[in-house]
């Protein structure tokens, strides 16, 4: 007769199992970001029955959940257990809004993220290069499968802003190419490894040619045509997620997602505002500080448009920024006692995408530690990325922000998988997005901000993170405008129209993203303070750091617990 499994056995299973499910589900993400290389050769199947295997296999698992005895678990595990809980409620009801049916947009999309496999996937050997072909042959079934949940999407009233679909098009065309060797999906073949013999490399060009011409040619062509006369055409001239179905809760639900805080749209367009007054009283001294005898609409004028400001050719900026990175990374042991082991680099962002997605942003290390994690700049329209928004950038999407923090955790080895690589699910996002921001500020600690102007970027950057909680909650809940929301961001941020153009945009296609970094920085400088004033000159930033980063990302009220336990553990010594 067996024995009973103990509730700590339990746990361990269903995490365990619930893992391995979204592996199989994400065999991608897999090889890419969580170094499971057990699907290297796989695309994910996202037809509309996965969506509702999906959402039966997490109410499973939550019951399963559920019925674990959580008071007889150690401490830790109990932890373990509440995340756990948090993370398949959130999927759960992310799952049952069914948002995966508005998949695209100008800002991003599958259809922009494929083009770029080549550099996250394992390209060393013959079997690596089969795999990659493998998908590259499974390509026009995952298209297929994505026009099925958009035509959903559409039957179900599921329609995206027409302004968030203007532009698509642009970003597929460079795909649909005559000649296969021409295409970004070939450019692997070209220099292929010296241990692959000469049979093996003419077996692999002509296989991936092929795959090319049959698969993501024809693939892209028929997105091309589902989009320029099926999606485009059934677009919304309304921008708020309140005017979907169930919009209102979709969008409660969404806040919820993002923030892991049960916060309603009118509480956090309050804060935007309070946050709004507050950095621009530091703006306006900040002017005065300058020396700069105009006002904060012709200082803002000044900064967009002199030349002074802005490089001349992509290389200069990304020269820039490279000075910047080196200069923080001299200053990291001054604010962490652990850093990660894992270095980053610098790329460009893809050149077909560049013109309609944000300024920067950041693609995580491989988790088997293959690969490096790295910041992506967008070096497009030069006259709209000024050099004195740099070091705050380059601050939030590398070190001590997203790199540092994720780095390091994907370093957490005794922590399931479902924490140690937290990150790709909301209920992690203000987390993640609320250190990127706090990181922003820690320069001012290290010696960034010298200049006016560069410390006005900074300002600009956190003002453009509080207008987001103004804006965001303005659009989906309250009723703004799409211009409303551009003229709100241009009058209270350097920011050029272009950039502050996108930004809404982006903020239309993916509502309630952008509320996580204020509400996760606000929670953490809280917690700071918090910290600093119970434990005096007790209080240590290192060690207070690294605490905050020792165990992966958490819901913020449970973040909130986890200072608490520190500060009483350190209040008794």
């Amino acid at each position: 007769m067996d024995t009973p499994s103990s509730p700590l056995d339990q746990l361990h299973k269903l995490v365990t199992e619930e893992w391995d499910s979204t592996m199989r589900a994400e065999p991608v993400n897999a090889t890419m970001f969580y170094g499971d290389h057990r699907f290297n050769d796989r695309l994910p199947s996202v037809s509309e029955a996965d969506y509702i295997a999906r959402l039966e296999s997490k109410i499973n698992f939550q019951t399963r959940l559920a019925n674990i005895e959580r008071a007889a678990l150690p401490s830790n595990e109990r932890l373990n257990y509440d995340i756990f809980s948090r993370y398949l409620a959130s999927e759960i009801d992310e799952l049952r809004f069914r948002a995966d049916r508005m998949p695209i947009s100008k800002t991003g999309g599958f259809h922009a993220d494929f083009p770029e496999l080549p550099r996250f996937v394992p390209l060393e050997n013959y079997n690596d290069y089969a795999n990659y072909i493998a998908r590259l042959k499974a390509f026009h079934v995952y298209i297929d499968q994505n026009i099925e949940r958009m035509r959903a999407g559409l039957d179900g009233n599921q329609v995206p802003a027409r302004v968030t679909q203007e532009g698509v098009s642009d970003s597929i065309h460079p795909h649909i190419v005559s000649d296969p060797e021409s295409s970004l999906l070939y450019s692997p073949l070209r220099d292929l490894p010296a241990m692959i013999t000469r049979s093996q490399a003419i077996d692999l060009q002509q296989a991936a040619r092929a795959a090319i011409s049959n698969s993501i040619v024809p693939g892209y062509q028929k997105l091309l045509n589902f989009v320029e006369n099926e999606y485009l055409p059934s677009a919304s001239e309304s921008i708020g997620a309140s005017n979907l179905p169930n919009g209102e809760a979709f969008y409660r639900h969404r806040i919820r997602y993002y923030t892991s805080l049960d916060l309603t749209p009118e509480e956090i367009h309050q804060t935007g505002l309070d946050e709004v007054s507050r950095i621009r009283s530091e703006m306006e001294s900040n002017i005065k500080k300058s020396g700069f005898t105009g006002n904060f609409q012709a200082y803002v004028e000044f900064l967009r448009t002199d030349p002074l400001f802005y490089a001349t050719t992509p290389d200069g900026l990304l020269k820039e920024v490279a000075f910047i990175l080196k200069k923080i990374d001299g200053e990291l042991p001054r604010l962490f006692g652990k850093l990660p082991r894992l270095p980053y680099g610098i790329r460009p962002v893809p050149d077909y995408v560049a013109p309609y997605t944000t300024t920067a942003y950041y693609m995580p290390s491989a988790g088997d530690g293959t690969r490096a994690g790295f910041y992506y700049v967008n070096t497009s329209e030069l006259s709209s990325r000024p050099l004195y928004e740099l070091e705050a950038l380059s601050l939030h999407e590398a070190v001590p922000g997203h790199h540092l923090q994720i780095a390091l955790q994907q370093e957490l080895q005794e922590l399931p998988g479902f924490r140690r690589y937290a990150g790709y699910t909301g209920f992690s996002t203000a987390y993640i997005e609320g250190w990127g921001l706090y990181a922003e500020c820690l320069g001012l600690e290290v010696g960034f901000y010298q200049d006016a102007y560069s410390d006005f970027g900074r300002l600009s950057y956190e003002m453009w993170r509080a207008c987001r909680l103004v804006v965001d909650t303005g659009m989906h809940a309250l009723g703004w405008s799409r211009q409303q929301a551009i003229d709100f961001m241009m009058e209270n941020t350097s920011s050029t129209l272009l950039n502050v153009t996108n930004e809404i945009d982006r903020y239309i296609a993916w509502p309630g993203q952008a509320l996580a970094y204020k509400i996760g920085e606000l929670k953490i400088r809280q917690l700071r303070q918090l910290a600093e004033s119970e434990l005096g000159t007790r209080f240590d930033l290192r060690q207070f750091h690294d605490l905050l980063l020792g165990s992966g990302p958490l819901p913020l009220d449970l973040l909130e617990v986890a200072v608490r336990l520190w500060i009483d553990e350190h209040s008794a010594e």
